[in-house]
């Protein structure tokens, strides 16, 4: 069914650099609500009298619901007014962070975190908000600074998430991410620029045309496939990453581990400065750029891990390639319908996670059973296959000229 679209013409609310930033630190900590029980996972099963592999599965709950909510809830802000479906959806996220203080058993626990990741994926929603609202001329920019809060909280959620759990404990810490939320979903409702839909589809329809647009849309497809396989990159050389440092000869610590996650704030400062760029020089550049470098990286870092600086900056450089690459790309996917962007990105958010969680499972089997040099080699291939389809589709990633 074709979609009857009630604005012929792109929004024009003005998005001023307040409303940005709001944008920007509720995708942060919308992003950031599934990951703080993840170093405080050895204090949650003591408490819930459960084993870390039973914890472990029940956390992995919040990924799960997250690609859920990507499919599901992502084009609602296509179909309603974005500012009262985001508030919506961080209530809910603020309810089921207070469930998650509350449970008993890990199976609740798991439960919960579902529906956590599931609502955390409003982080996807403001993003396509931020395309359909921002001026032409600056969208990438915006949907960098957009981006740049998700990267943070993916960082951020972490970090605070151990540091809270050990001052107030990890019943504690989901209650105080309860209580932003819901001042999130408040301010959605003060901040965001009042819109109408975007779309007279109806919900099930725009959920039974998302694997379609894939079908029909090359520019969509094309984007999804090499996103989901530079995705699959990072993913793989990040978990490969965790099982080697785990094993002799470094037999490290899961906390020393965890500190190696600081070279992502590379790609907080890589986000903004990409989407800077794709509005000078198109997309097409800056995605050959962040490829090139972080295929160089993940070469580099298959030399060895003996230096601890060096491995860092190979991270930092590997991590910032992939995002400033990601920010690019995912330009195209959202200029694809201004009026309504949010199923493709939906679309396209799906297939890029599932290219992340084939490689999380792909890094940790393949360094056990060929080494870490197999894994930062396969990485450095699938970047450079996604470069490979990014020079041959010319016409599908964007014009080098300035937009």
């Amino acid at each position: 069914m074709k979609t009857e679209l009630v604005e012929t013409t792109r929004p024009r609310t003005p998005l001023g650099t307040p409303v940005v930033l709001f944008l920007s630190l509720a995708a942060a900590l919308g992003t950031a609500a599934i990951y703080p029980l993840q170093p405080a996972i050895a204090q949650v099963a003591g408490s819930l009298d459960a084993s870390i592999t039973a914890v472990g599965i029940a956390l992995a709950g919040g990924p799960v619901g997250y690609l859920i909510g990507l499919a599901l809830l992502v084009p609602l802000v296509d179909r309603f007014q974005p500012a009262r479906v985001l508030a919506g959806q961080f209530a809910v996220l603020a309810v089921a962070s207070v469930g998650c203080a509350w449970v008993a058993h890990a199976w609740q626990l798991g439960l919960m975190m579902g529906v956590v990741g599931a609502c955390s994926a409003a982080g996807a929603g403001l993003s396509a908000v931020a395309a359909r609202l921002a001026p032409p001329q600056r969208s990438a920019t915006i949907l960098g600074i957009v981006t740049a809060g998700i990267s943070a909280g993916i960082l951020v959620g972490r970090i605070a998430g151990g540091w809270l759990a050990d001052e107030i404990g990890w019943r504690g810490t989901q209650l105080a991410f309860a209580a932003v939320c819901a001042g999130v979903a408040l301010g959605c409702l003060a901040v965001l620029p009042s819109t109408r839909r975007a779309t007279e589809r109806g919900y099930l329809a725009t959920l039974r045309s998302l694997p379609w647009l894939l079908v029909r849309d090359a520019t969509l497809r094309s984007a999804s496939v090499r996103g989901a396989l530079w995705f699959f990159a990072f993913c793989a050389v990040w978990s490969g990453l965790a099982v080697t440092l785990a094993a002799p000869p470094f037999s490290y610590s899961a906390e020393r581990i965890g500190l190696y996650a600081l070279a992502g704030l590379s790609g907080i400062a890589a986000t903004r400065i990409a989407g800077t760029w794709t509005d000078r020089v198109g997309p097409r550049r800056v995605i050959l750029l962040g490829l090139a470098v972080a295929g160089a990286a993940a070469l580099c870092l298959g030399a060895g891990l003996t230096g601890t600086v060096v491995t860092l900056v190979c991270l930092a450089v590997f991590d910032a390639g992939l995002f400033a690459a990601q920010v690019a790309n995912q330009s195209t996917v959202l200029a694809i319908d201004p009026d309504s962007p949010a199923r493709y990105n939906s679309a396209y958010m799906v297939t890029y996670f599932v290219g992340g969680s084939l490689g999380t499972a792909f890094g940790a089997a393949v360094v056990e059973w060929f080494g870490w040099v197999a894994v930062v080699t396969s990485a450095a291939l699938a970047i450079g296959l996604a470069a490979a389809i990014v020079a041959i589709d010319r016409r599908r990633t964007g014009s080098d000229e300035r937009r």
